[in-house]
């Protein structure tokens, strides 16, 4: 009776491991160690240097998304690996090393620095939430990210992808990622995903502001540029929201600011392929206001949360290159809100209802 009591109870042991394995608890923690509440940023990600062969991993893994790539697979594997991924990573590192800094990626250094203002921004409303990040693609990755959160007990999550403005390619991408790993869970924790913020009033308000300081210390241009991420046309015709949002987040922003139709244009950045994508093109658009002698502009770029190669790069040493070559004098660009004190507490104010 004895041993057969022994073996019972050695049974339940192992099984209450087993069962802790699953939820991803350690024997101290239990059931009852659980409860925490995780915000979780989500961005677009960045390589972990700017080298050759850390851009060709970050951008195998960024083309093979089906998201943001909607060739048939097997022709486009062809593609991309047979010729893409053997040209564009040299090039893409060499710009990549022309915007690194000693904190390594911009878009790294600032993601971290807004989750840490967050954290702060929660605490100090009486908040006792966790906040983290973690990439779409590269390091740190959503699969390990939910697995370090749920080891730690995290049961609420409420994830907001840093794209203010819905697309397939990027916030849809991200649900993609996230629940490609929970759906592999045994216990799921309460979720919250925040798809869209193109006209939360604190995010216009922001942008507006970001604008407005700008005017104030520059003066005003001849025109405002407002210059979003760009993608296929071929997307809005299947439906994706993405053209109508950022003409919804100018359309509050240049009401906010007061301006009329004359004074901002609304253009589309960061082609690729030789589809046809969404228009104005930003360095066709810059290059037609210099020839017809508008020689003095500024331009932001409302679809990013925070400066990486397409604007720093891009926008900021590329375009104004295209300006000033076709006539331009006065160009300049205004950077992403990235953890500007009223950014952040438009995070908040996002999350909030879901604390």
């Amino acid at each position: 009776m004895q041993r057969k009591r022994k073996r019972v109870g050695q049974h339940r042991q192992k099984q209450g491991i087993t069962l802790a394995k699953y939820f991803g608890l350690n024997k101290q923690q239990g059931h009852g160690g659980r409860g925490k509440t995780t915000v979780l940023l989500m961005n677009l990600g960045t390589p972990d240097a700017p080298t050759t062969g850390a851009v060709r991993r970050y951008l195998a893994e960024f083309l093979s998304d089906p998201r943001v790539v909607e060739i048939p697979k097997l022709v486009w594997m062809l593609i991309l690996h047979g010729i893409i991924l053997r040209i564009r990573p040299a090039k893409s590192a060499a710009l990549y090393q022309s915007i690194w800094t000693e904190q390594g990626s911009p878009l790294m250094a600032i993601t971290q620095a807004q989750r840490d203002k967050l954290a702060q921004k929660l605490s100090e409303n009486g908040s006792d939430v966790n906040v983290d990040f973690c990439m779409r693609y590269g390091e740190p990755s959503v699969k390990e990210t939910l697995r370090r959160l749920h080891s730690e007990g995290t049961d609420k999550l409420i994830v907001l992808p840093l794209y203010p403005q819905y697309a397939a390619p990027t916030t849809a991408s991200a649900f993609d990622a996230l629940t490609k790993e929970l759906i592999s869970w045994r216990y799921l924790p309460s979720l919250h995903f925040i798809n869209s913020y193109h006209d939360h009033p604190d995010y216009i308000a922001a942008l507006a502001d970001s604008i407005a300081k700008d005017f104030e210390q520059h003066g005003k241009p001849k025109k405002l540029v407002l210059s979003y991420h760009g993608m296929p046309e071929r997307n809005l015709n299947l439906g994706d929201p993405y053209y109508c949002l950022c003409q919804k987040t100018t359309r509050l922003v240049v009401e906010r600011l007061g301006l009329t139709d004359d004074d901002y244009i609304t253009t589309f950045q960061s082609r690729f392929g030789k589809a046809k994508w969404l228009g104005p093109y930003t360095d066709a658009s810059l290059e037609a206001l210099a020839k017809e002698g508008v020689d003095d502009v500024a331009i932001v770029c409302p679809a990013f949360s925070a400066d990486c190669l397409e604007t720093l790069e891009e926008i900021e040493h590329e375009n104004r290159d295209v300006f000033t070559q076709a006539g331009g004098s006065e160009y300049r660009y205004i950077p992403c809100l990235n953890d500007q004190e009223l950014h952040i507490q438009m995070m908040v104010n996002l999350v909030r209802p879901y604390l």
